[in-house]
C-alpha cells in the first residue's frame, strides 16, 4: 500500500465489532453464570446424599444398639428361667421380637435410601435442567452477537 494512503476503519464496523464482542461477552459470561449454577446445584446432591448417608449410618447404629440391649436383656430373662419350658417360651417370644424389629429396621432403612435416591434423582435432573437453558441462552445470546440484525428467537 502507499504510505501516503491511510486506511480507516469505518465507524459503523467499529460499533458493530465492539457490539458483537460486547455481546459475545456476555454470552460467556452467562454460559459460565449456568455452568457455575449447575455445579453449586451438583454440590448440593451431594451434601444432600453425605447427609442422607449420615442420617442411616445414625439409624443403623441406633438400631444396632437397640438389638443388642434387646439380646442382654433377653440374656438376663434366660438366666432366671425357673425351667426348660420357660426358657424355651422366653427365647421363642425373643426371636419372634426380634423378628419383627429386624423387618422395621429395615423397612426404615429402606425408604431412607429410597429417599435419598429420589432427592439426589430430583437435584441431579434440575442441575441438568438449568444447565441446558443457560447453555441455550448462552447459545442465543452468541447467535445474536455474530448476527445482529436477527431477533433471539430467529434461528
Amino acid at each position: 500500500m502507499n504510505q501516503g494512503m491511510k486506511y480507516e476503519i469505518p465507524t459503523e464496523m467499529r460499533d458493530f465489532a465492539e457490539k458483537s464482542v460486547e455481546q459475545a461477552r456476555k454470552a460467556f459470561d452467562g454460559f459460565l453464570s449456568a455452568a457455575q449454577k449447575a455445579v453449586e446445584s451438583i454440590e448440593g446432591s451431594t451434601s444432600s446424599m453425605q447427609s442422607s448417608a449420615a442420617d442411616a449410618t445414625r439409624r443403623t447404629l441406633s438400631f444396632a444398639e437397640q438389638n443388642i440391649t434387646a439380646a442382654f436383656d433377653h440374656a438376663q430373662r434366660l438366666v432366671r428361667a425357673k425351667d426348660l419350658q420357660e426358657a424355651f417360651q422366653l427365647q421363642s417370644d425373643f426371636a419372634k421380637a426380634q423378628f419383627a424389629a429386624i423387618q422395621g429396621q429395615m423397612k426404615e432403612l429402606g425408604e431412607l435410601a429410597s429417599s435419598a435416591a429420589r432427592t439426589a434423582s430430583s437435584q441431579a435432573a434440575s442441575a441438568a435442567g438449568q444447565a441446558a437453558a443457560a447453555a441455550r441462552s448462552a447459545a442465543d445470546q452468541a447467535t445474536s452477537a455474530m448476527n445482529p440484525n436477527r431477533g433471539p428467537n430467529e434461528g
